[in-house]
């Protein structure tokens, strides 16, 4: 709906002509009648001019790409159709841009006069520093006169919104049998059982004597073990402790979140099944996990919601159990160490202190120390490019 109205210097004009009719007739100076009505006849042809010349546009917008990751900078497009039957005047669009996270702004967009079947298009950039939800809308038309007395104001486009995922930090994930981590998987695979049937090889001091394959070795003269392949790392389950007080302030808070989002998104990476939990029930997993998760994430903030059980639900094989929290007083951590299933590895990552309490820790203080530190327990001094 649209809405014609005076501007504050319209308003102001309008107490210029009373100002201008008082005076006149306190002191008898017929001139300043005639200044008076100029003043109101100005605002009368800017009011009729704005009423008569608002362009009748359809408009369209454009939001690429609707997900962004913080320090990205995105695109709003505008597509304009001039529908009226004679030409518009120029006008401008302007459109609040409204962040969770930073300072509010609009975006004002001259548009030039269009004649009647043209079709326009103008748009503005986004750039984004802090994940968030950034708010786009009502886009408005405002058309006004020369002398800015009045203007014409009408929503042409309702609201959208854009979303701003936090950062994902390059990490690799474990290999069996490399690194503290991936020693402790392999230790955790062997609880599984011995696996298919892998093939021969010498016995070595330490080897198991029921392992030795007897005929093998009497015909080679020499002893033979038989050699099973061991179950490898199919699952990572990503917790993230959103508590309020969990985490010492907000820059801890943040550094969680990007823990977390790295840690899912390369789990994803690397092919395992990937599961995503937090508070107030919210749990993830299947093919859109990382980006549902981005989302989740995105707006998440300190809350006081409960976890759900995320230790009844483990699908079976060997898993990673990655529980992103404060401290490990937490009382997330101590909920993860009561889960008696000796598949299940769990890694802490701390954000308020350095690790303690597990050979199995991270700090996640700032980000180039998670990123260092996890390297370290996977045993890999510099992550992978993402392919």
């Amino acid at each position: 709906m649209a809405r014609t109205g005076l501007t504050r210097q319209g308003i102001a004009v309008i107490g210029a002509g009373l100002v201008a009719v008082a005076v006149g007739r306190v002191f008898g100076i017929i001139e300043l009648y005639v200044i008076a009505a100029a003043f109101f006849a100005s605002v009368a042809v800017a009011l009729v001019y704005v009423w008569t010349r608002r362009p009748r546009v359809e408009a369209t917008r454009w939001i690429h790409p609707r997900l962004l990751v913080a320090g990205d900078t995105g695109h709003v497009d505008i597509q304009l159709r001039h529908t009226g039957l004679i030409g518009s005047a120029p006008f401008v669009l302007e459109e609040p841009v409204v962040r969770t996270m930073a300072e509010d702004h609009v975006a004002r967009l001259p548009v030039a006069a269009l004649r009647p079947g043209t079709v326009s298009s103008s748009g503005y950039r986004v750039p984004t520093t802090t994940r968030g939800v950034i708010g786009l809308g009502p886009l408005r038309l405002i058309l006004g006169d020369a002398l800015g007395i009045a203007r014409s104001t009408k929503s042409i486009v309702g609201t959208d919104e854009i979303v701003v995922a936090p950062r994902t930090l390059p990490i690799d994930m474990p290999e069996l049998g490399r690194g503290t981590l991936g020693r402790a998987l392999l230790e955790s695979s062997r609880r599984l059982g011995p696996g298919d049937f892998h093939g021969l090889r010498e016995y070595a001091t330490g080897d198991e004597p029921r392992s030795i394959h007897w005929r093998a070795s009497a015909r080679r003269d020499e002893l033979m073990v038989k050699e099973y392949a061991v179950e490898g790392l199919h699952q990572c389950t990503v917790v993230f402790d959103p508590g309020e007080g969990v985490h010492a302030s907000n820059a801890n808070f943040e550094h969680g979140v990007t823990a977390a989002a790295s840690l899912v998104s390369s789990a994803m990476r690397a092919g395992l099944t990937t599961r995503f939990v937090t508070a107030g029930g919210i749990d993830l997993r299947g093919p859109e996990v990382v980006h549902t998760t981005q989302r989740v994430l995105a707006q998440i903030e300190p809350s006081e919601s409960s976890f759900a059980a995320f230790d009844t639900d483990m699908a079976d094989g060997l898993v990673l159990l990655v529980v992103v929290t404060g401290s490990h007083h937490s009382a997330t951590w101590s909920a993860s160490q009561a889960i008696s299933d000796p598949t299940i590895t769990r890694v802490l990552v701390t954000t308020n202190e350095a690790a303690s309490g597990t050979r199995l820790a991270v700090c996640a203080r700032s980000d180039d120390e998670f990123v260092a530190a996890w390297q370290s327990l996977v045993d890999r001094p510099t992550a992978m490019a993402p392919p």
